[in-house]
């Protein structure tokens, strides 16, 4: 690999599918412990596997998040002498910890408050969390530029247009790409029926169940919607979505000279990945190389907005501001895992996340507004707040349509 610094990392989400791409990164490359040493790894519930990683790479402290596995978890270190705490707090506390490098890979909400308690160490912050982001806003970005560390995205899409954006003043529109998922082609009527086993066949990418079912009904590209209009300060009116099936072009930047720059790729999370550890220069490592005679043919269309409400309703959630972006993640959240559970059908997910943003009574919050820069607690507070003002919301949305069942 290309000469750099060693880099003390820490992994929030250790035992998610990012986490552990990170980890297999660091070791198909044969620079664990060297050029990379682990200082901070913070797991979910899998005390298997979190406690495999933790005896593997010996960081300095170990962190899980599920309080009711801590005797598994304890037992499972054993008398190794790693320094293991856990519960929310102790989360927090790793996360903010000094690192020089810090992956912020905790799925869902659950990860808005480690993820701001790492903004504020200066280090480079490796965003893969789209709800801190889309939640917060600009005033997340500042406070890790206010503490002076770097927010590089890992999203394969945002790491894309990060590659490629040259001087924003003369982009014309940023393209984010989607592979439309797993029912692309099909119409509303054909997706009344849709089940949990098929929206959970991705087509391309090996994901966890959550960012699979947004990625079915484009949430997830909603999501990295307002996510790009934060990271790169930019219109929803400058900002388009693209379907394209084969997931090689992960995002473009059309420029006002009629160019438009693109990032290419094999669709594996350990690209992005590693470009975000090496940055700013490159690792040298058995990537999966982009063979395009091989592919042959790669395409394009327009997303079907009628199918695929989703991405309509984060585009006016963005356009909206005023927290309406954290009301569209936070009743999304609750209705991915209601059809996970079995306890509504897939369209009606997009139903009552609309419903609720039709619903919601916000405090002021600044999403919309880029120039903010609120670098304190107070936003992440109130993006909590309007999150669980939405969990009840949706839940007594749910009640009613049982009702009038």
């Amino acid at each position: 690999m290309n000469s750099v610094s060693t880099r003390r990392i820490s992994i929030l989400g250790s035992t998610g599918s990012i986490g552990v791409s990170t980890l297999r990164l660091l070791d198909e490359t044969g620079v664990a412990g060297k050029d990379y040493v682990i200082e901070t790894l913070v797991g979910g519930k899998n005390v298997a596997l979190l406690a495999e990683q933790a005896l593997r790479y010996r960081p300095a402290i170990t962190v899980l998040a599920d309080e009711t596995q801590w005797p598994a978890f304890k037992a499972l270190i054993g008398e190794s002498g790693l320094e293991i705490a856990c519960g929310a707090a102790a989360v927090c506390e790793a996360a903010g910890r000094k690192a020089d490098w810090i992956m912020a890979a905790i799925v869902g909400i659950a990860g808005l408050k480690p993820t701001w308690a790492a903004a504020g160490t200066g280090a480079i912050l490796a965003l893969a969390n789209k709800e801190a982001l889309v939640c917060c806003g600009r005033a997340l970005i500042d406070r890790v530029e206010a503490h002076g560390g770097t927010v590089l995205p890992v999203d394969s899409e945002h790491n894309a247009i990060f590659q490629v954006l040259d001087d924003p003043a003369r982009v014309s529109k940023l393209i984010l790409t989607a592979s439309g998922g797993p029912f692309l082609g099909r119409s509303r009527e054909d997706l009344k029926a849709v089940t949990v086993e098929q929206a959970l066949k991705h087509p391309n990418w090996n994901m966890g169940a959550k960012i699979t079912i947004d990625s079915a009904t484009l949430a997830n590209k909603g999501l990295e919607f307002i996510e790009a209009a934060y990271l790169f300060d930019m219109p929803a009116s400058q900002i388009d979505v693209l379907v394209h099936p084969q997931s090689v072009i992960h995002s473009m930047v059309e420029y006002k000279d009629g160019s438009s720059l693109a990032q290419l790729g094999s669709p594996d999370m350990r690209v992005p990945i590693s470009y975000c550890l090496g940055w700013p220069q490159r690792i040298d490592w058995q990537a999966p190389k982009l063979d395009l005679a091989a592919r042959g043919t790669l395409t394009f269309s327009a997303p079907d907005l009628t199918a695929f409400p989703m991405l309509r309703l984060a585009r006016e959630a963005l356009e909206a501001g005023e927290g309406m972006p954290t009301v569209f993640n936070a009743a999304n959240e609750v209705c991915v895992q209601a059809f996970l559970d079995r306890q509504i059908g897939f369209l009606q997910i997009a139903e009552f996340v609309e419903s609720a943003m039709m619903r919601a009574q916000l405090p002021s919050i600044p999403s919309k507004d880029h120039a903010s820069r609120d670098t304190n607690d107070g936003t992440m507070t109130r993006a909590l707040e309007i999150d669980g003002e939405i969990r009840r919301l949706v839940g007594e949305l749910f009640a009613t349509a049982r009702l009038s069942a």
